[in-house]
């Protein structure tokens, strides 16, 4: 059974896996931002949510930078650098701060809290999650080792993070690594874990790791291929760590593709079952639904479409 690894404080602070847990600097180090309307995100991803748009360009103090999303800009170079802002509560891409480089000078990296729990999710585990949900034990634990590595492999390492990633799964596939989509005769229907679905999944999954999935699709709910596909789409495919974090689950359910309605509901229930289960409550804050951006399928959109639903029309960053 995992150990509860989020503190009582912690979890009533509302406070995710990526949030600040040192002393930042006494004293932050000044920029100005060379943007209009830039948006300040929870976190250094542009999959993040927006919790302030800074007009500007604008005077901002920095505490610290830490590596997120690569963003690029005309005349700028690339950077994964996102500064820290205390007084607004957010991050800020330094590819729209007033330096020549990629990275902030004299702005020390932020310390994160890692929050990683301290073993495997077990059969005992997931069926205290999800009760009956788990329709065939014996299958379920066959799969564990291979899902438990492509956790690993994808950073599923906090209890948000798990407790999402489970909670998709449970519903996409009961858990089970090898099931195929019930009276799903397409060519392409869904396989697997994540319940892998059209040929604009199968090309560029398979072609991440190297496989034919086009041309064998049965792969995908192999043994071998089932858990690996399903962190590829949670990780390449889509940017959805960064939604768990911030207890999006409704933007999670859009992130996995299917219209908006009762099972967003559903899932976001068993969503808070995990957390409860991982870390003895569940934190405020927790988003079951989606914004009107998000409410249709999403599932044949690429990552950056996806991503772009999200930018406000005029916004930046």
């Amino acid at each position: 059974m995992l150990k509860r690894t989020l503190s009582a404080a912690l979890a009533l602070a509302g406070l995710g896996a990526g949030s600040l847990i040192a002393a930042t600097p006494a004293h932050a180090v000044g920029f100005r931002t060379t943007a209009t309307n830039l948006n300040i995100r929870s976190d250094a991803f542009l999959s993040s949510s927006v919790v302030k748009v800074l007009a500007g360009p604008a005077n901002v103090d920095v505490d610290c930078q830490k590596a997120g999303d690569t963003v690029t800009v005309a005349g700028r170079p690339a950077t994964r650098w996102w500064a820290h802002l205390p007084a607004h509560n957010g991050y800020a891409t330094v590819a729209y701060l007033d330096t020549p480089g990629d990275k902030l000078p004299g702005v020390p990296e932020c310390i994160v809290d890692p929050n990683p729990p301290t073993g495997d999710v077990t059969l005992a585990d997931v069926q205290a999650m999800f009760g009956s949900r788990i329709a065939n034990p014996t299958l379920v634990n066959t799969g564990l080792p291979s899902l438990n590595q492509a956790m690993r492999d994808a950073s599923i390492n906090t209890p948000r993070r798990k407790a999402a990633f489970l909670a998709t799964l449970v519903h996409e596939s009961r858990l089970e690594y090898n099931i195929r989509e019930i009276g799903d005769t397409r060519v392409y229907g869904g396989r697997g874990y994540i319940q892998l679905t059209g040929d604009f999944n199968y090309g560029p999954a398979g072609r991440y790791f190297g496989i034919d999935l086009l041309g064998n699709p049965e792969l995908a709910r192999s043994l071998q291929w089932s858990a690996p596909i399903a962190r590829w789409y949670w990780t390449v495919a889509r940017n959805i760590n960064p939604m768990a974090d911030a207890l999006n689950m409704g933007k999670v359910n859009a992130a996995i593709g299917y219209p908006a309605g009762a099972e967003d509901g559903r899932r976001c229930d068993s969503f808070k079952n995990a957390l409860r289960y991982l870390t003895g409550s569940v934190p405020s804050g927790v988003i079951c639904t989606r914004s009107k951006a998000y409410e249709g399928d999403t599932s044949k959109l690429t990552r950056a479409q996806f991503d772009a639903l999200g930018q406000a029309p005029g916004t930046v960053g």
